[in-house]
C-alpha cells in the first residue's frame, strides 16, 4: 500500500492522489468480450502483454467493457493504451488513435463508457488524465466462440509489439 506523509492511501474513488504519491508509468487497458470470437481480441493482446511486461513500471487490465471505476485508474498514470477490437474495416486492420477527454453529451451513467469520457472522469474527478491512445484490430467475427479468426490471430504479434514501444517511449526503458 502506498504512503503519503505516513498515512495509507488505497486511492479509493473518493479522493484524489495525493500530489506525492507516484505515478504508474503506463496502464493498458484491454477489452471486449472474450467469448465473441475477435470481440476478445483485447483479452487475447492482454494476456500476452502480462506476461512481456512482467516486472515492468506498467499495469495490464483486462474487462469486458470501461466502467468508471477505471477514471481514479487512468488518474494515476503517466501514460494509457486501449485496445479493442473494431466493427468497421478491412479484418486484421490496425488502428492507432489518439485519445482526448471529452465528456459525453449526457452526465447519466449508462452500461459502457468510452476511452474519452473515462478521460474526462478522471480529469474532472481527480485532476488529471495521460495522454492517451487506443489501438483496435478490425474484427472479422463476433460470433459465439473463444478463438479468434485467423486474420486477427495473426496481427496479435505486432499489437503486443506496437504496445511495447508505446511502453517504452513513455518510460526511456527496454520491453
Amino acid at each position: 500500500m502506498k504512503q503519503v506523509n505516513g498515512e495509507p492511501w488505497t486511492g479509493n474513488s473518493t479522493q484524489a492522489p495525493p500530489r506525492s504519491v507516484s505515478l504508474s508509468t503506463a496502464l493498458v487497458i484491454c477489452y471486449g468480450n472474450p467469448l465473441r470470437s475477435d470481440d476478445g481480441f483485447g483479452w487475447h493482446v492482454g494476456r500476452l502483454l502480462a506476461e512481456k511486461l512482467a516486472g515492468q513500471d506498467a499495469e495490464v487490465i483486462t474487462c469486458h467493457q470501461l466502467t468508471p471505476e477505471l477514471a481514479e485508474r487512468l488518474s494515476r498514470c503517466k501514460r494509457a493504451v486501449f485496445i479493442d477490437a473494431d466493427a468497421e474495416g478491412e479484418p486484421g486492420k490496425i488502428r492507432r488513435r489518439s485519445v482526448r477527454p471529452q465528456a459525453p453529451a449526457s452526465h447519466a451513467f449508462t452500461h459502457s463508457c468510452t476511452p474519452s469520457a473515462l478521460l474526462a472522469d478522471a480529469e474532472r474527478l481527480y485532476g488529471r488524465c495521460p495522454p492517451a491512445i487506443i489501438i483496435t484490430v478490425s474484427a472479422q467475427s463476433f460470433e459465439f466462440g473463444d478463438t479468434l479468426s485467423p486474420v486477427v490471430s495473426a496481427v496479435l504479434p505486432q499489437v503486443v509489439g506496437q504496445v511495447c514501444r508505446e511502453i517504452r517511449e513513455a518510460t526511456g526503458r527496454k520491453t
